[in-house]
């Protein structure tokens, strides 16, 4: 994982990462060439498939976020939802975990597939989820790319039909592609994810390495966690708030593809994969975009092309991470302010240091982001500030993070 240090310049995403940090990082399931130090034998004609999207490979920083996030003009601080694992949700609107025998999922599974397909680009491969009647499909802005057109599959028709990109939302890495050949798509049925909960059994259904329909099982192990991608070729980094944590193995392939509950309803899009520093792959540590805020996205995509309502807090400022004396984080600098934004209207500018927020030190951009991540856009909050050696607390609006 690329680590600019402390002192990284301001709009990067900074890997001054905590301890659980330092011992994962989380990989997008549209690799290949990582897979290989957990697989040094798996030379197969699947392997060509994939070398032309070794480009992609991201790394990312699991748990505590470690990145700011675009929300002025460069870079500002922000995020959505919970910045930690959740496991006291509400109970699930779903057929409990414990009532579904491993040969009923079958029914689920046959349900589910005709609403998963393969999306194939010049650089590689991922999967979608089909949303409605009229072709449009839904999928991480990590597998389409830059790519405009695509060849999709279904899983019982391996005739490829051509797609086109309807829009994308790197930030969130969603985007929706629309196919005009329909025949035989099936929109998914959709769960409410707000409703998810730890423990519930789910199964991952994708195209892993091509393999057409693949499905794999676990449970959602923790919801509310706050994972970041840094950048890569073809895709700017992106923090994913309010994500589902889940054990069902996720491989190359999966990005894009469902997180069924064993209702057969799509609550999570799948999307990274946990793999240990030294490079092999950490067993069942999945991670999943909210199907909630993958529809919204979705939707607003679909009816504008662009999205204007992100569900992300900011502050309406670039900043970056400083150092103290003895060269460790100590607190967050604003580099620029946003014209009319919620750090201007709050008296901050250039110089300021934020070292805490709402009573929580942010020592760097990582914390500060996590804590962001648990705070709603238009909620008020106090800023602990030092500016020019004093010390002093200044209340702030925040405001949402843009769209594009």
């Amino acid at each position: 994982m690329e680590n600019h240090g402390p002192t990284g310049p301001a709009g990067q995403l900074h890997s001054v990462s905590t301890a659980a940090a330092r011992r994962f990082q989380i990989h997008p399931v549209f690799w290949a060439v990582k897979w290989t130090a957990v697989h040094p034998c798996a030379a197969t004609d699947l392997w060509s498939e994939w070398m032309t999207s070794a480009q992609r490979i991201r790394r990312a920083a699991v748990a505590t976020v470690a990145a700011a996030a675009i929300g002025a003009g460069g870079v500002a601080v922000g995020a959505a939802a919970a910045g930690s694992g959740d496991t006291a949700r509400p109970a699930a609107a779903t057929t409990p975990a414990g009532q579904v025998t491993r040969s009923g999922y079958a029914d689920v599974v046959r349900q589910v597939l005709p609403s998963v397909v393969l999306i194939r680009t010049t650089q590689g491969l991922g999967s979608g989820v089909v949303l409605d009647d009229a072709g449009h499909i839904v999928t991480n802005a990590h597998v389409t790319g830059t790519a405009t057109s695509f060849q999709v599959q279904l899983a019982d028709n391996p005739k490829p039909r051509p797609g086109q990109l309807v829009g994308i939302y790197p930030a969130g890495d969603l985007a929706v592609i629309r196919v005009e050949d329909r025949s035989g798509l099936k929109p998914a049925t959709f769960g409410n994810s707000d409703q998810a909960r730890a423990g519930d059994v789910v199964l991952a259904v994708g195209n892993p390495l091509g393999l057409s329909g693949s499905v794999t099982e676990g449970i959602i192990s923790a919801t509310g966690r706050a994972v970041t991608e840094p950048a890569a070729q073809g895709s700017p980094g992106t923090v994913l708030p309010d994500a589902i944590q889940t054990s069902a193995p996720i491989n190359p392939g999966n990005s894009g593809g469902a997180l069924v509950n064993t209702a057969g309803q799509v609550i999570g899009i799948p999307t990274l994969a946990a793999g240990s520093q030294n490079g092999g792959q950490a067993q069942g540590i999945g991670f999943a975009i909210p199907a909630n805020l993958a529809r919204d996205i979705a939707r607003q995509l679909i009816e504008s092309g662009h999205v204007s309502n992100t569900h992300r807090a900011a502050i309406g400022a670039q900043v970056s991470t400083v150092a103290g004396a003895d060269g460790a984080p100590a607190g967050v600098a604003i580099v620029a302010v946003t014209d009319g934004g919620p750090a201007e209207r709050a008296g901050l500018r250039s110089g300021d240091v934020i070292t805490a927020v709402a009573g929580t030190a942010t020592p760097d951009t990582t914390t500060l982001a996590e804590v962001l991540a648990s705070k709603d856009p238009g909620r008020s909050v106090s800023l602990t500030v030092t500016r020019g050696g004093q010390e002093r607390t200044v209340p702030i609006t925040l405001g949402e993070l843009p769209g594009g």
